[in-house]
């Protein structure tokens, strides 16, 4: 009998000679490297052929063991056809000795002899193990083989490629795998005595099954992956091999990102096959177990890990929810990817794990809490500290809304939570939140429609049946068993299904009108009397579920304003997203949800593609109908509600639409039967709708208006007009839209009759005040547009509008001349006709500057064309020459130059006489500005009329728009009514003149710069907003430089308004993008400028935070270090100080940053002592540790404790100085009251002659020793601040003076007080007594003199003695309660 076989740990192993000699080993392997091609063929057909034609055992005969060792220790180098003879002989033996096992067990149970069947199952089981170990190894030789030549091509790519000669390996692995998979599914525990297999055998195996998971291309190959997946399978669950197969599981998690799907299919094929889920229990426990600090470093593995969770959930719910405990700790964990997957998990696991319906009451109450804890987790989880964790749970309550496991209990307090996250300031949460809202409203329990007043008119109905049949429920009870709740209520919260005609009536009745199948009259009956469902407890459930319908709705109409918040966004997806909710709104009829809507039309212009796809994807869907009727309807309804922005927007959404056919023909047709009335119950409004789409869409195609020339006049103009005042103006715009050849056609046809009627218009004095303006305005430029000499023709208008004001002069009053007759006439007539007629002839100023410019333009493209035929007719090979040569005569004498030139000259002319006119010549429109500048100068006139004063501004200021000259004499009279009129629209009206004069005129508004910036100071709302408006205009288009009152428009960025502060962002966010970001050298001088206002701190810190965010280049960040820095040596105010540091913290540090910080610090060291600087100068330590590296955080720890270090020096310092200043003012009010006291004591006659007296002073001794202590306390003054400056740096100079001025003023102050004390005492002040001295007679001796001068010196040596130990000790009191 052959020994036995044991798997080795290499498989040149086997060649070594064993010591016990109790094993199977090589011990003649042949080199088969060495043989030629025809000898290796024939030596691999001998081993096939023993293998096939000798019995199943004959692989452990020693000669056949060591030729098949020799051909797999060298498989790689076998040519293709060896291979498969090798891999076919050794497959196929396997393969049949498998089924031999069961016929061991009969052998067994019919021989007596129990010899022959030892050895018969010792047989087996070492060809078992010989077969198995060839067959993996070749697998692994194959495999490692294929990777090498794999990574070679990759390598050399690029290179000549070379034909390699393969063999069909794929179809080979996979059958060899299935067989190894089946060995393992057999019963084996014959073979090996127990149920147990050899350890070694075993882990040889699973070993290499592992080691296969970890090659991506393997796992791309069904069969084989099916093979390794039950290898697993039976190996951990089968045999009991679960640590080693839980640890393999979990370093493949960790590493191999493609193999976690595939590893979690593996241990559910396990679970389900085997009904044991032992090793997916140990694998969550193992996976609870961690440390949850261990997955923050290890992102990548704790992303693994969380995607097998999921997909363990996913495919093990019961397993997972009964085990689910051990994995909730890792919320509380750091790491967000973890949160993430368990959030993951807990959706599944409600969806998935509690369907099963089966079991006692106990275990049913059992898993509806479980349920519950895990929606509760859930709805927390929406308020993680993880953006990515929010995001990731509102996805899973779209998912689980989806699959209909929400139930009408948690329904409202999921859409409130989701609703609330649309405010969140991560825009994958927003997003996330706008798709559960989607999700909610495309699966809602509640009905199709979700009107709130559907929804209280059918509860109220319920609600009053359920009162009804209230009364009833006693005589019920007593004849028949209450209902319990469970039959309508489970204990989820979840209604069971009611009765369906309860549901169909339910749904019907929240049908919108247009949906309901009855007509009005069963529609009325219905609402009389409501069905009945059956027993009080389904009445109940229903009224419970109609207040979660209507909770909901509330819920939804309540999020609109948020969501038109949205759209204003400056992320994509925010405002996409916000637009098809706000769709999926108005399909289920969400009040407000039409409205908002509308909102979406001016997101047209945006830059961003897909904002413009999604607004115009929505329009189509909502507006474009299948029905043309209907759609015109909708399309003409929208225009009668719009205001003038949603009709730009309009207007460019229908070009596009026309342009790609979404508008058809079919349409257009039905919008003209619309406005020539052809459709019953068309109002005047309607057709004036109808006829501005028409006018839109002929933008794209001025073809439409063509065909109804004749009825645009009869209907834009006739007696419609009365009824609809606005048909006329829509009507000049739609004269304004006809093509060329149209106009020509109109001209010929009705150009009399047209034109009469647009004089009218405009003369006239028919149409309403509020639009007569637009009206008038759109008549005017039609003329100009189609008239072939307007200016005749507005010649009349004006003639025949100041005949109608002043006509009426001569019929009211023929008589009075008067100031007073004047002022009664302008207030009973003048008021509005002149209004009107001011406005007639601005408008027509304007539109005739602007006719000289077309005609000038018109005459340069004749003047091109006329030049490029001339050219083209001259370019033949005869005229070239001399083309060429005539071209350069022309450009040597300038002829062309000249002509332009002259072009020019006549265009200036001609603009200068609209206003100005020529010398000695009458100008209509000159005579009316002059007259327009007086009376804009008569203010006590206009104050009266405010109305005139709108218009006569307004016309001032085309006129000055007009002509230079009228424009610089009439500036100063501007910026005065701009500043100074009492009407907020008359200075708005002004402030957005001033944006089109700095473009027309900007030398001459260039010194007026700083009057523009002071608009954004004004009280009112309209003139700040138009003021930002105009200046964000001009210097965004480089109208206007960047000047030193910029700081103006950053405090706007706080302004009350929001719209007003939107609108200074976008102005600051837009100037970021242009060339190096100007903001970056505008900062230092915005900063400085908001330090010396008087502006909130919390307002210039929000200031300052928004625009230091729109500086994202690291240079330009290290460079305002630097200047940020620099300043605080131009600043004294602790204010300044404190928004320099502040500044500073808010910027994003580099190395290079906090190096330069680190160079500053003598610029800044003396602002340390303040506490706000120094936690400032904290906080960018903080942020600076974050990034730094090992020898930088070292000196950012030194700079820490320098800066900690000076700073309680510097508070040590002022606290010193405080205290001596205290002393200072104490003394000196001690020897304000010792003084008088001591004179009051001693008699005058009694005095010593003091130090520095002369021989006629008389010295009183109290004065002279309070004069001493005075002295001392201001002599030694300044040696205690000298040593405080000692100690410090020399920047505490600065104090020196502050002190000595406070000195100084505290002796004149105290000088002030002494002599009124002298005056109550009674005695002479010494001033007096030297006065009355001086003049007396010199008596004393030499002797006394000399008696005199020791005297006066000893004294003055114990006085500075005294002096000096006095000062020492109050210094030394004062100073020991503070240490």
């Amino acid at each position: 009998m052959a020994p036995p076989f044991v798997f080795p740990q290499i498989l040149r192993a086997l060649e070594e000679d064993p010591e016990d000699n109790h094993r199977l080993f090589a011990q003649s392997p042949v080199d088969v490297t060495s043989l030629r091609p025809s000898d290796l063929e024939e030596f691999v057909k001998g081993v096939s052929f023993d293998l096939s034609d000798r019995e199943l055992f004959c692989i452990e005969d020693q000669d056949v063991f060591d030729r098949v060792y020799s051909l797999v220790r060298d498989f790689y180098t076998l040519p293709p056809s060896c291979k498969c003879n090798l891999v076919e002989s050794l497959r196929s033996n396997l393969s049949v000795l498998l089924p031999n096992v069961d016929s061991i067990s009969r052998s067994v149970q019919d021989q007596e002899d129990e010899v022959p069947i030892i050895d018969r199952i010792t047989s087996h089981r070492n060809a078992l193990k010989i077969y198995t170990f060839f067959l993996i190894t070749i697998i692994m030789t194959e495999e490692a083989h294929v990777s090498s030549v794999d990574s070679t091509k990759v390598a050399g790519r690029g290179r000549k490629k070379q034909v390699v000669q393969s063999w069909n390996w794929e179809p080979q692995r996979g059958r060899m795998l299935n067989l190894i998979a089946n060995s393992l599914e057999i019963n084996l525990s014959l073979l090996f005595g127990s149920s147990e297999l050899d350890e070694n055998y075993l882990s040889f195996i699973v070993k290499n099954a592992f080691s296969l998971f970890e090659n991506a291309a393997i796992l791309k190959d069904p069969e084989a992956k099916d093979a390794l997946c039950r290898i697993i399978g039976a190996s951990a669950t089968k045999y009991r091999y679960i640590v080693q197969s839980c640890a393999s599981v979990m370093h493949l998690t960790h590493k191999y990102d493609f193999a976690v799907v595939h590893v979690a299919d593996a241990v559910a094929r396990a679970e389900s096959k085997y009904s044991d889920g032992t090793l997916a229990v140990t694998i969550i426990r193992d996976i609870g177990r961690t440390d949850p600090k261990a997955y923050v470093k290890d992102t990548a593995g704790a992303d693994n890990v969380g995607r097998f969770l999921v997909e363990l959930a996913d495919r093990l719910p019961k397993v997972m929810s009964t085990n689910v405990g051990v994995l909730v700790p890792h919320f509380g964990g750091e790491s967000y990817k973890i949160r993430n997957a368990l959030v993951g998990v807990l959706g599944k696991l409600v969806a998935k794990a509690f369907n099963d319906a089966e079991g006692d009451v106990s275990s049913k109450s059992l898993r509806l809490r479980t349920k519950q804890a895990m929606l509760e987790i859930l709805l927390e989880r929406c308020r993680d500290v993880s953006a990515y964790t929010r995001s990731r749970v509102l996805q899973v309550w779209a998912e689980l809304c989806e699959e209909h496991s929400v139930s009408i209990g948690l329904w409202n307090e999921v859409a409130s939570i989701s609703a609330g996250r649309l405010e969140d300031k991560s825009a994958i949460v927003r997003k996330s939140a706008l798709n559960l809202l989607i999700t909610m409203l495309q699966h809602n329990p509640f009905g199709p429609q979700l009107r709130i007043a559907s929804f209280e008119a059918t509860l109220e109905q319920y609600k009053r049946k359920l009162n009804e049949l209230e009364p009833n429920r006693t005589t019920e009870d007593s004849s028949k068993e209450p209902t319990s709740d469970g039959d309508s209520c489970n204990g989820d919260g979840e209604i069971d299904d009611l009765q369906p005609e309860v549901t169909n009536n339910m749904h019907q009745d929240s049908l919108p009108d247009s949906c309901q199948p009855e007509n009005g009259e069963e529609i009325t009956e219905k609402d009389v009397s409501v069905p009945d469902i059956g027993n009080i407890e389904q009445t109940k459930a229903l009224i419970a579920s109609l207040e979660a319908g209507l909770s909901f709705s509330k819920c939804m109409s309540a999020s609109m304003p948020i969501l038109v918040q949205l759209m204003a966004s400056s992320s994509a997806s925010d405002v996409e997203n916000a637009i098809l909710l706000l769709m999926r709104c108005k399909q289920f009829q969400i009040d407000g949800a039409e409205a908002c809507l509308r909102k979406i039309l001016p997101l047209a212009f945006s830059q961003d593609k897909s904002i413009y796809e999604a607004v115009e994807n929505a329009f189509v869907s909502i507006y474009i109908k299948k029905n043309p009727v209907e759609t015109a309807r909708q399309l003409l309804n929208l225009a009668i509600d719009s205001n003038i922005g949603d009709q730009a927007a309009l207007e460019f959404i229908v070009n596009a639409l026309v342009s790609k056919g979404e508008i058809s023909s079919s349409t257009t047709s039905a919008l003209w039967d619309f406005f020539c009335f052809n459709i019953n119950g068309t109002t005047a409004e309607q057709s004036r709708g109808a006829l501005s789409i028409l006018c839109m869409a002929a933008k794209s195609s001025s073809r439409i208006l063509g065909s109804h020339i004749q009825d645009i006049i009869d209907i834009g103009f006739g007696r419609w007009a009365k009824v609809e005042p606005l048909l006329a103006r829509t009507a000049c715009t739609a004269i304004q839209r006809l093509s060329e050849e149209d106009r020509k056609k109109l001209l010929l046809s009705s150009g009399n009759r047209l034109f009469g009627i647009l004089e009218s218009l405009i003369t006239g004095n028919w149409l309403p005040e509020n639009i007569y303006y637009t009206t008038a305005d759109k008549a005017i430029s039609a003329i100009y547009m189609i008239h072939p000499t307007p200016e005749t023709l507005a010649s009349n208008i004006i003639k025949k509008s100041l005949s109608t004001v002043f006509d009426v002069v001569g019929e009211d009053q023929p008589q009075n001349d008067t100031d007073d007759s004047i002022v009664d006439f302008l207030t009973t007539v003048q008021v509005s006709k002149l209004s009107r007629f001011l406005f007639v002839v601005s408008h027509i100023a304007m539109n005739q500057l602007v006719y000289i410019e077309s005609c000038t333009q018109k005459i340069r493209r004749q003047k091109t064309k006329k030049d490029k035929a001339a050219a083209e007719s001259q370019n033949t090979e005869e005229n070239l020459g001399a083309a060429q040569e005539n071209n350069s005569i022309n450009a040597e004498l300038g002829l062309a130059a000249s002509d332009d030139a002259l072009l020019d000259t006549l265009a200036e002319r001609a603009e200068r006489e609209i206003v100005s006119g020529g010398s000695g010549e009458k100008n209509l429109i000159g005579d009316c500005a002059t007259f327009l500048s007086k009376l804009c100068r008569n203010f006590s006139v206009l104050q009266k009329h405010p109305e005139l004063q709108a218009s006569a501004m307004l016309a001032l200021c085309r006129c000055m728009i007009i002509d230079a000259s009228f424009c610089e004499s009439n500036l100063q009279l501007l910026f005065t009514v701009v500043e100074n009129a009492p009407s907020e629209v008359v200075r708005s009206n002004c402030t957005l003149s001033l944006g089109d004069l700095a473009v027309r005129f900007p030398n001459l508004l260039e010194p007026w710069t700083e009057n523009m910036y002071a608009r954004l100071r004004d009280t009112s709302v309209s003139v700040r907003k138009n003021a930002v408006l105009v200046l964000s205009h001009l210097i965004l288009n480089d109208m206007m430089k960047v000047k030193g009152h910029i700081n103006e428009m950053a405090i706007c960025i706080e302004d009350d308004v929001e719209r007003i502060s939107s609108l200074a962002k976008l102005f600051f966010h837009e100037l970021s993008k242009k060339g190096s970001n100007p903001i970056y050298n505008l900062l230092p001088d915005i900063l400085g400028q908001l330090s010396n206002r008087n502006l909130k701190r919390e307002s210039f810190c929000n200031v300052m935070q928004f625009l230091i965010g729109s500086i994202k280049k690291d240079k330009q960040m290290e460079a305002l270090v630097e200047k940020l820095c620099n300043r605080f040596s131009g600043v004294t105010e602790t204010k300044q100080w404190e928004y320099i540091s502040y500044s500073l913290s808010l910027l994003t540090f580099t190395e290079k940053g906090i190096k330069k910080l680190i160079e500053s610090f003598k610029s800044y060291e003396h602002a340390l002592a303040e506490d706000l600087v120094t936690e400032n100068f904290r906080s960018i330590i903080n942020k600076g540790k974050k990034f730094a590296k090992p020898e930088l955080k070292a000196c950012i720890e030194e700079f820490e404790e320098k800066l900690n270090k000076f700073h309680l020096e510097k508070k040590e310092q002022e606290e010193t100085a405080r205290n001596a200043q205290l002393h200072v003012e104490k003394t000196k009010n001690m020897e304000s009251l010792v003084v008088p006291s001591k004179v009051k004591e001693e008699p005058v006659e009694e005095y010593d002659e003091g130090e520095g007296a002369s021989d006629s002073e008389i010295v009183d001794p109290a004065m002279e020793e309070a004069g001493d202590s005075l002295k001392a306390s201001d002599s030694e003054e300044e040696p205690a601040m000298e040593e405080a400056g000692d100690s410090s740096n020399a920047s505490d100079s600065e104090e020196e003076p502050a002190m000595e001025e406070a000195g100084d003023s505290s002796n004149a102050s105290d000088s002030e007080e002494e002599e009124p004390d002298y005056e109550k005492s009674g005695i002479n002040s010494p001033h007096s007594l030297n006065q009355n001295t001086s003049g007396g007679e010199e008596s004393e001796s030499e002797s006394s003199n000399v008696k005199r001068g020791n005297r006066k010196e000893t004294s003055s040596k114990l006085r500075r003695s005294l002096r000096s130990v006095l000062f020492t000790a109050l210094v030394f009191i004062l100073i020991m309660p503070r240490r």
